[in-house]
């Protein structure tokens, strides 16, 4: 049974799972290779990076091929673009290109921790300027159709939580819908732990829904975010990407494997034949390297795949190898 038949064959006892924005790793082959597993109800996609001047529309269709599609996976599952960055005209402008596009929501994103971005005045360095938060978020919903959705992804803060409150009510006063934090400041990255704690601070702060993010990658650590937190839904990106079935775990409410190894095969070949369609074949390799180096927590059939492709170059060879028997993996 394909996953999104899994899904619909199965009473949903758990609240929203959302697949997280991970540039560089839950890119458009990715998301649909999940949400065709199943469990996953949103996708989130990687950011859109909005200088002074309109996005490209090549370049959004480009990011998020989905937008060509009914801004959905082939499974049927929603995709939201995500904007990044700090001038407020542009962000604003850019929101309603995309709603001019038909977008589901647009996400903004003032959580990503690398230094490319930070340095350039984006994500997590807007923590540090609340006011700022609010005006983006001010700007974009003005310049959305209301029955669009404008949400919002925050982390703790930059260095600290002193300014955690501040900037959560600052993105709720701008008009943000929803906001999803992850539970870690950018300067903690993804050491563990999460700080579950502060989601139900937040969540009191707001009278917007939160959703809530960090160190989950199991059905147990769901449970227990949900618990410490309160929230209803439940952001999860490397978790998912490490354990592809988690989804259907968490919404079969199962500890146990949904997928084996043997399911999972046809899901790589297919992931590796939609990465050779988006990026260069010398480039490819790497990707799947990426994928089942995350996968081999969790199957040592992975591992074994990694160890034997480490240092294959030759995307045409990688082919091969997928599309051979599910032992030439071990």
């Amino acid at each position: 049974m394909s996953g999104p038949e899994r899904m619909n064959s199965l009473e949903r006892i758990n609240g929203p799972v959302v697949l997280a924005p991970m540039e560089g790793l839950a890119d458009a082959p990715m998301r649909d290779v999940l949400t065709r597993i199943g469990g996953i109800d949103w996708c989130v996609s990687e950011f859109i990076r909005v200088t002074e001047g309109l996005l490209n529309v090549a370049t959004i269709r480009r990011s998020v091929p989905e937008s060509e599609h009914g801004w959905c996976t082939r499974a049927g599952v929603p995709v939201r673009p995500q904007l990044l960055g700090s001038d407020v005209r542009w962000m604003g402008e850019n929101a309603a290109l995309l709603a001019s596009m038909d977008a589901p929501a647009i996400d903004l994103n003032f959580g990503c921790p690398a230094k490319t971005v930070n340095r350039h005045r984006g994500g997590a360095a807007l923590l540090t300027e609340p006011e700022l938060l609010r005006e983006i978020v001010a700007s974009v919903r003005a310049a959305t159709p209301l029955h669009i959705p404008v949400t919002a992804k925050m982390r703790l803060g930059l260095t600290d939580t002193s300014q955690t409150l501040e900037c959560a009510q600052a993105l709720a006063d701008g008009g943000a819908s929803e906001i999803t934090v992850h539970a870690r400041t950018k300067v903690e990255g993804y050491k563990p732990p999460a700080h579950w704690e502060w989601l139900a601070r937040i969540r009191d702060a707001v009278d917007v829904p939160v959703i809530a993010n960090g160190e989950v990658w199991s059905t147990e650590d769901y449970r227990r975010i949900r618990e410490v937190s309160g929230c209803d839904a439940v952001m999860i990106g490397r978790g998912l990407v490490r354990c592809p079935d988690l989804g259907l775990r968490i919404l079969q409410d199962a500890d146990a494997a949904v997928l084996g190894w043997d399911e999972l095969w046809p899901w790589l070949g297919d992931f590796f034949r939609q990465t050779r369609l988006r990026v260069v074949d010398r480039h490819a390799p790497g990707r799947l390297k990426q994928w089942l180096a995350m996968l081999g927590q969790h199957y040592p059939e992975a591992r074994a795949l990694f160890d034997s492709l480490r240092r294959e170059t030759c995307a045409d060879a990688v082919t091969r190898r997928l599309e051979g028997p599910l032992q030439s993996a071990a």
